[in-house]
């Protein structure tokens, strides 16, 4: 069909030229009115209006009312297909006006079909079926068949659109009746293509799939191009309600591929949309946003509202699912709007639920459920029971995280009650999974068992590998209460090993990666819980290791070229001791229970020493550890700080509670600890003080831990920390020459001047001692410091890659370690925001380091969010980066403390000492001064990662010259 069209083109083409020579008006006028004709068969709809407008202006100064009728008609259809309602019913009008004047009964029924169309775009379904029954009775009236059978086509469309089935399946029969008689296979082909959405809308998929065939070899033998493209369409999505994932990606990509052939931006965007969704139940969800993106993209460029809102609406699914709910929210809240602006119920029902979801995971309990509530009254308005469904399941939810746990049973029962009188097995298998939660709940054990293997048999009918991992893991955790521990095991086994999967093949961002192995850590921990309840400590230690930092040791493989490597995950026993023989130095790796420190010691031959202590401090469910921490850090830290706050704006002033020197001088604690240090020291270190035999201490810290000050519990250990023994093990083995052995980038006091407050007053003030500290430190390393304008994030990344050493000395945020540099030379005539001078986490990530040592002398460097990774924070991200090891502070630093400290530190790393000696050293030196002795001004500073040592390099005074130089020519170019 595409190709007699195109002929037609052709030669409407020829005779418009023929009619400019000859000058022949109505030749003219009626190749553009059939040029325009043509250009809207092939749906290029903006070449159709051009050529018709055309039309209309010669047919408007000949007194042709027959011809611009029509032609009115066909801009009305293509202003319509365009989304322009408004337009669209203004010229179809015209043409029912023009029509009603000059007699044309099938000019004027043809224009009720078109306004019917209109009006149901604009989900006026009530208005559409008057305007189509108008055309039907005309049809009938002049005997029109075709006619006829596009009204009751667009009748049962309607009524689809209206869930009234019945009738939709009557109309559409109708329809197809008289397309069969007449022998016209496209009106055939839609025909089966509007049983098939009747069909896959009542869930029943396999008659769909019958009717989209049909649908698929009409358009092939037609020669329709963009109908096979659509049926390709229906195909895919038919087989992903049956769970063949792959098989409907396979009918996605080929919709995909005949859209962007025929150049329908709809159908393209229509297809990547489903493929986005379809990924998501694959659980790559790399893939699934990339190319929901593409949908949505698409549908924001063509004005296509119906398209964002489910575009919108599917991201928000992936970023619920991956936990980054602050996204999730984001993109539902634009779902929501479109929904309610386009009337567009059913979606708008999908979109609260979703947010309820979210707001549910948040805890904020009385807006999840009126969100959910929402959902439920939707459902029952538009008659979609599968929604229904979901709505009574998410209503149960809440109730049951409000402590209603009978009240929540009985909204899980109504939704398995339902699910199952409409063949719904995903749904019979999440309405299973929550009551074997009730039922563990209220230790009605045989019950929960029950449940979870009914879970966990429907997932592995229907294939959902992420609902089979959750079966195992709550069957697990059930058979744990029952004290069937070996049977429990495997089941957390099996959990643990779906989710390294999907987590290893699914997804690449690092943010995404951290979310997901969060949402999900708590099948890790029960993993070696019950292998310490079953006393094999070893294959425990391995198992608490797997959940550890995983993102971090994916992006370090890459960074160090390791791809290849294998994490040697054999048989546990055998990783335990491959780890432990290859540890240079004493490790101790920690694992947290509410009131249980769990703790494996390292050493360079045997095998690990368990040990476990009990502590007791806070109430029943509270975590002793992030408690204990707390109250250690409200001593310590109190009143102090100049990099991360304005002192103008919040005068700090020194906690009468904080150790004093003296304190330190009369109480010598185990290993030289300050008193504050004391509780801390005893839960953790005291344990294991008999296997101590050095000086020298590895943690991996857990949950609340990570951000304990390591470095300041002892005088005679030098303590330093890893994230995972698996990452210290690719940061040590990293190519020799992969770090720089020569460089240094010391960045001081930037100049934040231009960042004020509604008032035009600085926010923060400029900080002396750091401008002094790295002007000192680059006499002792012979490095030109960049201080105050000459700071800025951009001169940083440009000069950051290959150093061998990287300090800076900035104000912080404590949120999340990020620092402040200089705004850029752009901004010296206008007013930079805060967030166009932070140096971001995502900034550092994005940088490939060569440094062997990055020092953070910025408040808060070692802040973050702490889960399983560790601290997720600026340190974090610098050995992401590359970085083989990091000083970082934990809280507000004092900038005349700090100097006097890094003035220390780095005397010791130019006189040959490794990162940790320089570090123990720099503290004592404030430990003896006469007014930095409270542990508040030293104990911040933490190591993480190996323990270098840095070549320093003399720059000549020539080199010193042409850097200058450079940088001073860089400037005026910018200027």
């Amino acid at each position: 069909m595409a190709e007699r069209i195109l002929q037609d083109i052709a030669e409407q083409n020829k005779r418009l030229t023929i009619a400019q020579i000859n000058k022949n008006t109505e030749e003219k006028a009626e190749a553009y009115h059939n040029l325009g004709r043509a250009y809207f068969l092939l749906k290029d709809f903006h070449q159709a209006i051009e050529y018709l407008k055309q039309y209309l202006s010669i047919a408007e100064e000949v007194g042709n009312r027959a011809g611009p009728g029509r032609a009115y008609g066909i801009l009305g259809c293509a202003y319509g297909s365009l989304g322009d309602s408004k337009r669209a019913i203004e010229y179809t009008d015209k043409c029912f006006i023009i029509a009603k004047e000059v007699g044309d009964r099938a000019g004027e029924g043809c224009a009720y079909g078109n306004l019917g169309v209109t009006y149901h775009s604009l989900k006026e379904f009530q208005q559409a079926i008057e305007y189509h029954n108008q055309h039907l009775r005309i049809a009938k009236e002049v005997g029109n068949r075709a006619c006829e059978r596009i009204a009751y086509g667009n009748l049962g469309l309607t009524y689809y659109s209206l869930h009234e089935f019945q009738r939709a399946i009557e109309y559409t029969n109708k329809s197809l009746i008289i397309a069969e008689e007449d022998g016209n296979r496209a009106g055939q082909g839609e025909g089966y293509r509007i049983l098939g959405n009747i069909s896959f809308f009542l869930g029943e998929y396999q008659r769909a799939i019958e009717y989209f065939d049909k649908c698929f070899i009409i358009a092939k033998e037609v020669g329709d191009r963009a109908a096979e493209g659509c049926a390709y369409g229906n195909l895919g999505f038919a087989y992903y309600s049956l769970k063949e994932f792959q098989r409907a990606i396979e009918y996605h990509n080929q919709h995909l591929s005949i859209a962007k052939e025929v150049g329908n931006r709809a159908c393209e965007g229509c297809a990547y949309g489903n493929l986005g969704v379809t990924y998501f139940r694959l659980y790559e969800f790399q893939r699934a946003i990339e190319y929901t993106n593409k949908s949505l993209i698409i549908a924001e460029e063509d004005g296509n509202r119906a398209g964002q809102g489910k575009g919108y609406n599917n991201l928000g699914n992936i970023y619920l699912f991956l936990g980054e709910n602050q996204r999730a929210i984001e993109s539902t809240n634009n779902c929501i709007i479109i929904a309610k602006k386009d009337g567009n119920r059913v979606l708008e029902g999908v979109a609260y639920s979703n947010l309820g979801t979210i707001y549910h995971t948040l805890q904020e309990f009385p807006r999840a459920m009126e969100c959910h509530k929402k959902h439920l009254s939707i459902a029952k308005e538009v008659g979609d029971r599968k929604e229904k469904g979901r709505a009574y399941l998410n209503i149960g939810q809440v109730r049951k995280s409000l402590g209603d746990v009978p009240r929540a049973m009985e909204y899980y029962k109504q939704c398995l009650s339902n699910a199952e009188e409409i063949g719904d097995r995903e749904e019979q298998g999440r309405a299973y999974c929550r009551l074997g939660c009730c039922y563990l709940d209220l230790h009605e054990l045989k019950e929960a068992i029950e449940c979870y293997k009914q879970h966990l048999s429907i997932s592995q009918e229907i294939g959902d590998t992420m609902k089979e991992a959750c079966a195992h893991k709550g069957l697990g955790h059930s058979l744990l209460e029952s004290h069937s521990l070996n049977e429990a095991l495997e089941h957390f086994r099996c959990s643990v090993k779906i989710f390294d999967t999907i987590r290893a093949n699914s997804i690449s961002e690092d943010q995404l990666k951290i979310s997901f192995s969060t949402s999900h850590r708590c099948a890790y921990t029960h993993l070696w819980q019950v292998l310490i309840m079953l006393q094999r400590n070893d294959e425990a230690l391995y198992a608490a290791e797997r959940g550890r930092a995983r993102a971090l040791l994916d992006a370090l493989k890459v960074t160090y070229g390791l791809t290849s490597l294998s994490l040697r995950l054999i048989e546990s026993e055998e990783e335990v001791k491959y780890l432990s023989m290859n540890t240079a130095v004493l490790t101790v790796f920690l694992a947290l229970e509410l009131k249980t420190v769990n703790m494996w010691v390292l050493r360079k031959e045997g095998n690990p020493i368990f040990r476990k202590a009990e502590f007791e401090i806070g109430g029943a469910h509270e975590d002793s550890f992030a408690l204990l921490l707390d109250t250690a850090l409200k001593k310590m830290r109190a009143g102090v700080g100049i990099r991360c706050e304005n002192r103008s704006m919040d005068q700090l002033s020194d906690d009468p509670t904080s150790t004093t020197r003296d304190d330190d001088q009369t109480s010598k604690p185990l290993r030289g600890t300050t008193d504050c240090l004391q509780p801390l020291y005893d839960a953790v270190i005291g344990p294991i003080e008999d296997l101590l035999d050095g000086d020298e201490l590895i943690v991996v810290p857990d949950g609340a831990l990570s951000k304990a000050p390591w470095a300041a519990l002892s005088e005679t250990l030098r303590i330093r920390t890893v994230p995972s023994l698996t990452s210290l093990k690719v940061i040590t083995d990293s190519p020799i020459e992969y770090h720089s052995k020569s460089g240094s980038l010391l960045v001081g006091d930037p100049c934040l001047k231009k960042i004020t407050n509604k008032w035009g007053n600085p926010i923060y003030d400029p900080l002396k001692y750091a401008r002094m500290e790295v002007e000192m430190i680059g006499k002792i390393l012979k490095s030109q410091p960049l201080t105050g304008e000459d700071a800025t994030k951009e001169a940083v990344l440009q000069r950051i890659k290959s150093v061998s050493l990287v300090h800076i000395a900035a104000h912080g945020k404590p949120e999340t370690g990020e620092f402040f540099l200089a705004p850029d030379p752009r901004w010296e005539s206008d007013k930079p925001k805060e967030e166009d001078c932070i140096m971001k986490i995502s900034d550092i990530q994005a940088v490939k380091l060569r440094a062997r040592l990055v020092v953070l002398s910025c408040c808060h460097s070692g802040q973050g969010e702490v889960s399983s990774e560790g601290v997720v924070g600026m340190a974090r991200a610098f050995l992401f980066a590359g970085a083989r090891s990091v000083l970082a502070t934990l809280w507000a630093i004092d900038d005349e403390a700090t100097m006097i400290f890094m003035e220390s530190f780095y005397q010791q790393l130019k006189s040959g000492e490794s990162a940790s000696v320089a570090l123990q050293r720099a503290m004592k030196c404030l430990r003896d001064h006469q007014d930095y002795s409270a542990p508040k001004y030293w104990a911040p500073f933490v190591l993480m990662g190996d323990d270098v040592k840095i070549e320093l390099e003399k720059e000549s005074c020539i080199e010193q010259v042409r850097v200058k130089f450079i940088e001073q020519q860089t400037k005026k170019l910018e200027k």
